[in-house]
């Protein structure tokens, strides 16, 4: 049977337009999809995670009684707070903290300074103790390139811990009793992993193992500034918080370097050098250079002739009241008797002489590569060197700038 074309045509076009019809509404179901998507804020999704998750607000991240100190700086955000909080082990799930803060209106009113929290707490208690009336913590700055007694007396003139007590402690630490001292979040120290490169297995300080027997601590009391808990500030809190930070800032460095292959002597050496490096570079853009020079002379086993080293030998000058003679003279170093005097001993000093930052630190980890055996100051009042390759260079460096 022949039927009319154009009922054929009539009849495909009804269906295509219905097609469309139903294409268009599919497609503007889809676009009010996606626009109420966009249009949900980061709020409303943290109140939507809180309501799915308010009972975990009464549930503790342990059971085991540890205290933990835990330091907010004035000015920090709810939402890196609560980070914070979770990487410290005190709660579960950050989102879910800055959702209750928020929701109760408090997220500004974090109270800055060191709480002593624990990890059975739940995140409602935690919350709480955190917006309570609290005493701003005690700020300590160790300046880098100071010697541990250094330390100890600007800790007894500031008053804020015993220096006595902090001297005693660095010189002859009781480390198992430090290591029972609560770590810090702070920023300076947060916790690290070693990498999978380099398993060390101690509790919290391996690398105090690099240290010979009865050695102090200096070298390893890594300088920065400290919030210490304003209710009776401790030395060994202090101390303790410095050695976190050293773990946290310093041992990263020096494992990577490992694991990239860099041709390193051991951690102490390094500790060592680093300390050199720290007194002896005013510039901080000649550190790699002047590592350089060290490595090069104790290549060729010559006498490293460092003015810091014959320094910290010579220890107080009661005239002067300072740790560091200056000046100082070249006639004065044979008549320092000391393993620290490389004027008269070859290879490194013994142990530090200082505590070096983390820039002196990565200089010795990466020292420049040149042909430099000497360098002398510049004498302009610039704290710049100026360095030589060969002795008879050096010493017309010496007429040139030391006789300015």
């Amino acid at each position: 049977m022949n039927c009319p074309r154009i009922n054929q045509e009539t009849h495909l076009s009804g269906l295509d337009r219905a097609g469309r019809r139903r294409k268009l509404a599919l497609g503007a179901l889809f676009l009010i999809l996606a626009v109420s998507l966009v249009g949900c804020t980061r709020e409303e999704q943290l109140y939507d995670h809180l309501d799915a998750n308010r009972p975990m607000l009464f549930v503790p991240t342990s059971k085991e009684d540890r205290v933990i100190l835990f330091e907010i700086v004035a000015g920090t955000p709810a939402r890196t707070i609560s980070e914070n909080l979770a990487s410290a082990g005190l709660i579960h799930d950050a989102e879910l903290f800055e959702a209750y803060v928020r929701s109760i209106g408090r997220a500004q009113e974090l109270k800055a300074g060191t709480f002593q929290l624990n990890a059975t707490m739940t995140p409602a208690e935690i919350a709480e103790a955190l917006l309570a009336e609290h005493a701003p913590g005690i700020p300590v700055t160790i300046p880098e390139g100071w010697r541990l007694e250094q330390v100890a007396d600007a800790l007894d003139l500031e008053g804020v811990v015993s220096g006595k007590k902090y001297r005693q402690t660095a010189q002859k630490p009781d480390l198992a009793a430090l290591s029972k001292i609560a770590p810090s979040n702070a920023a300076s120290a947060p916790k690290v992993d070693p990498p999978s490169c380099c398993e060390v297995k101690i509790d919290r300080w391996p690398f105090l193992e690099a240290r010979p027997p009865d050695a102090s601590l200096e070298g390893f009391l890594f300088p920065a500034t400290y919030e210490l808990p304003a209710d009776e500030p401790a030395a060994d809190e202090l101390i303790a918080r410095q050695l976190d930070a050293f773990a946290a800032r310093i041992m990263p460095l020096y494992l990577k370097a490992q694991a990239d292959g860099v041709d390193l002597p051991d951690l102490y050496k390094v500790l060592i050098m680093a300390s050199i490096v720290e007194r002896e570079a005013v510039v901080a853009e000649e550190r790699p250079a002047i590592a350089g020079v060290l490595y090069n002379r104790l290549a060729k086993d010559m006498l490293l002739e460092i003015d810091a080293t014959v320094q910290y030998a010579m220890g107080y000058q009661p005239e002067s009241d300072q740790w560091w003679k200056t000046p100082v003279f070249l006639e004065e170093y044979q008549g320092v008797h000391s393993l620290y005097n490389t004027y008269l001993h070859r290879g490194l000093p013994p142990g530090p002489i200082a505590s070096p930052g983390e820039d002196a630190f990565r200089a010795v980890l990466y020292p420049e590569r040149h042909d430099y055996l000497y360098y002398v100051a510049a004498g302009d009042g610039s704290g710049a060197h100026v360095f030589a390759k060969t002795f008879s260079e050096h010493l017309q460096n010496v007429q040139r700038y030391l006789n300015r």
